[in-house]
């Protein structure tokens, strides 16, 4: 069996998103990604017709995991975190997830029309109305996206060995900034002396975000 023969379209999807978490979204060609999976770029058509094909194809299957376990007896708040956090933690181990999200129509993919249903009638189930439940699906969403994009720390391209030196030097320039104007300010720099505990800002964001949604539910 021949390379091609052997391709499926999820190990297409999966080495695109790979390359997309390395250099970017732009990095995905149909070309490209045929050098690297080492046949011709017919064999890719077999899948996907073009490239807009084939980044939803991507958005599909790294979204594959994102649903409500609609048999499960947990109630709506519980089950409707789990998808919050299993969006989160795709996120983060696919930082180009949110660019794809926004360059693609994923209302298109399987994978995102069934999460952004399940959503619907976890919300149903709190007594929002189909509107409005949309509404909270779209803000869950974006919130997520917004958690990662603000994730504390040294950013992507600064090498491990170097974090400590980062936080040091973010440190030194906000205890330079004037003490009279910005106390508090100098005071969070004192975050800086130790690398954050990442776990604890993503239960903290999560917590937040869900908050917002309980609170509201109750009214309901």
């Amino acid at each position: 069996m021949t390379p091609a023969e052997r391709l499926t379209k999820a190990a297409v999807a999966e080495r695109a998103l790979r390359l997309a978490d390395e250099e970017g979204p732009d990095a995905i060609t149909i070309r490209r990604l045929a050098k690297e999976l080492g046949v011709t770029p017919m064999a890719l058509y077999w899948h996907f017709k073009n490239k807009d094909e084939l980044l939803l194809g991507v958005v599909d299957h790294v979204l594959s995991d994102v649903r409500a376990d609609r048999t499960a007896g947990d109630p709506w708040q519980k089950q409707l975190r789990t998808i919050v956090e299993t969006v989160v933690g795709v996120m983060r181990a696919h930082p180009s997830l949110p660019e794809l999200l926004h360059s693609t129509d994923k209302t298109q993919t399987p994978s995102f029309t069934r999460a952004t249903n399940d959503t619907l009638a976890l919300l149903a189930d709190a007594g929002f109305d189909v509107e409005e439940s949309y509404w909270i699906a779209m803000y869950l969403l974006n919130g997520a996206m917004g958690l990662v994009a603000g994730q504390p720390g040294c950013p992507a391209t600064v090498p491990p060995e170097k974090a400590e030196e980062w936080r040091r030097q973010k440190r030194v320039q906000m205890e330079c900034l004037p003490a009279d104007r910005f106390p508090m300010m100098i005071e969070f720099a004192k975050t800086f002396e130790r690398a954050p505990d990442l776990e604890r800002y993503y239960a903290f964001g999560l917590d937040l975000l869900m908050s917002a949604v309980e609170t509201m539910a109750v009214s309901r």
